[in-house]
């Protein structure tokens, strides 16, 4: 029993040790001002620097791989890189594993999300892109009181208006937070539907991006959303 919880302490230890050498190295990077695309210094290098033995700087290192911040280059060695939001955050939103509290405050950031990016799509809109609206709401049945929201619909809708926004950091976080959207609508953590009285539709909308502006855009959307958020706020 003794040696079992000297060998967990010891793990524990060392496992506080690498955090704290992450942490420096980010700092260290940070101080020399060690660009995107430049090499940092080699693991013995590291050693000397951060005064830790080579498997805590090792360890450090992978973590910082995983987490996209760094590369390695043949010939190069180690290179500071910008990292992927969506390998950042990728293995972290899974709804199964995230509580409650954490689930809705995703669910709110993609509705304030969507509410915001109207300027993007106003600017950045072509005549394609909304023929291509126009064939998605094609395909939706006629939306009727007994037909406020259906996943399916909502996803193909809403993830063309994100890609109208070219923004591709934006809409690679859209699709990450969608097993989110449609596990939070459908665990019953919010209350149930309720139809607004001044209901905007898909076809509201895309009438609205094609002859209307960045204002008129946000106040649709935000009408189009509220159901969800009269679900949230009661």
């Amino acid at each position: 029993m003794f040696n079992l919880h000297c060998e967990f302490t010891m793990k524990q230890n060392h496992e506080f040790l690498v955090d704290q050498v992450e942490k420096r190295l980010i700092n260290y990077l940070n101080k020399n001002d060690i660009k995107i695309g430049q090499s940092i210094p080699k693991e013995m290098e590291l050693v000397d620097i951060l005064g830790v033995s080579r498997t805590v700087v090792r360890e450090a290192l992978s973590r910082l791989r995983t987490q996209g911040l760094l590369e390695s280059k043949r010939r190069r060695g180690t290179i500071l890189t910008s990292p992927d939001i969506s390998v950042v955050l990728g293995n972290s939103l899974n709804p199964n594993v995230l509580d409650n509290n954490t689930l809705m405050d995703y669910f709110e950031m993609r509705l304030s999300l969507e509410i915001g990016m109207a300027d993007l799509i106003m600017v950045r809109k072509t005549k394609k892109d909304i023929q291509e609206l126009k064939e998605i709401i094609g395909e939706e049945p006629v939306i009727t009181n007994n037909i406020i929201f259906k996943t399916d619909h909502e996803i193909k809708f809403h993830g063309k208006l994100y890609s109208i926004t070219r923004n591709q950091s934006m809409m690679k976080f859209q699709k990450l937070l969608l097993p989110i959207f449609d596990y939070v609508h459908r665990s019953g953590l919010m209350k149930k539907p309720v139809r607004p009285e001044n209901f905007v539709s898909h076809a509201d909308i895309v009438n609205i991006i094609e002859n209307g502006n960045g204002d008129d855009l946000r106040n649709a959307m935000r009408k189009h959303l509220d159901t969800h958020f009269q679900r949230i706020l009661g």
